[in-house]
């Protein structure tokens, strides 16, 4: 199977910044989790404009969450790879 453009991205930008984070598409969305123990990390759900995507995190909640109460957060690809690489947000798990 073929990784797409986005995959390759995510890929890229782990590989850039130490990697330890895996990668898997379900449902339209991107799955962000630590290799080393299969926690999650984040959901990159693509929105269909240009490379934005929705962030959402794994919540105490056991469930995925937007990280904004208002309709939730959406940036392009790289800026939110980058939000998720420095937010402890998304590292509370691990």
């Amino acid at each position: 199977m073929e990784k797409d453009d986005i995959a390759l991205r995510i890929e890229a930008f782990d590989k850039a910044n130490g990697g330890g984070v895996g990668c898997y598409k379900d449902k339209g969305a991107y799955h962000l989790y630590l290799l080393a123990t299969e926690v999650p990390i984040a959901r990159l759900k693509p929105t269909g404009r240009s490379d934005e995507v929705r962030i959402a995190y794994w919540s105490h909640r056991r469930k995925w969450e937007d990280i904004d109460d208002m309709g939730g957060c959406v940036l392009p690809l790289d800026k939110a790879l980058s939000h998720i690489a420095t937010n402890s947000l998304f590292w509370t798990w691990t």
